[in-house]
């Protein structure tokens, strides 16, 4: 089974968890969300494809909710960007491996942020470091790929409706299909 096919079965068998401790969304609607808002703001297949799997960390990581819940960082960004940079680039992995500490940043950055996310991104932020000091955020944005990571995240927190009318997962395969490695 190739990539594509794999990643079709993960979002359809494995995708159906609940997001986060919201207990309102499930993964694969959240990454669905996340890849249509990136496309409708007119983002290049690189970062719909990272909208898309962004979260793919948490559905392969069979300990993720267990630590999610428990207030512990599962680190779902590595997981993420390890598992996919065997088929994609950094223009696709790297916001995903930034997404996590965009959130950080922007809390530290932008004084109406954290106002904005959700309750579980809240609860979470605490077991992934808290807000960036005025020097990491610095140094953060200096790191290839950030600004794509801070992109991503904005969407990724826009992408919590439990009502949203999305395209299936399928409608993302050329984007898929153009983003692998050769």
């Amino acid at each position: 089974m190739g990539i594509i096919e794999t990643l079709c079965e993960i979002y359809e068998t494995k995708g159906y968890e609940t997001f986060e401790g919201d207990r309102l969304l499930t993964q694969t609607s959240h990454g669905l969300q996340t890849a249509m808002i990136a496309e409708a703001e007119g983002a290049d297949a690189a970062l719909i494809v990272s909208g898309l799997l962004h979260d793919i960390g948490r559905i392969i990581n069979p300990k993720d909710r267990e630590l999610t819940d428990s207030g512990k960082d599962a680190k779902h960004e590595i997981v993420g960007q390890k598992y996919l940079e065997a088929w994609f680039g950094p223009e696709v992995t790297m916001p995903i491996f930034w997404h996590v500490a965009a959130k950080r940043y922007l809390v530290a950055t932008d004084p109406a942020y954290a106002h904005k996310i959700s309750p579980g991104s809240t609860r979470s932020l605490k077991g992934q470091g808290g807000l960036y000091s005025e020097e990491e955020a610095a140094k953060f944005l200096k790191q290839p790929f950030a600004a794509e990571g801070v992109l991503l995240r904005r969407w990724d927190d826009r992408a919590k409706s439990p009502d949203a009318i999305t395209p299936p997962f399928d409608y993302y395969v050329s984007h898929i299909e153009r983003c692998l490695k050769a």
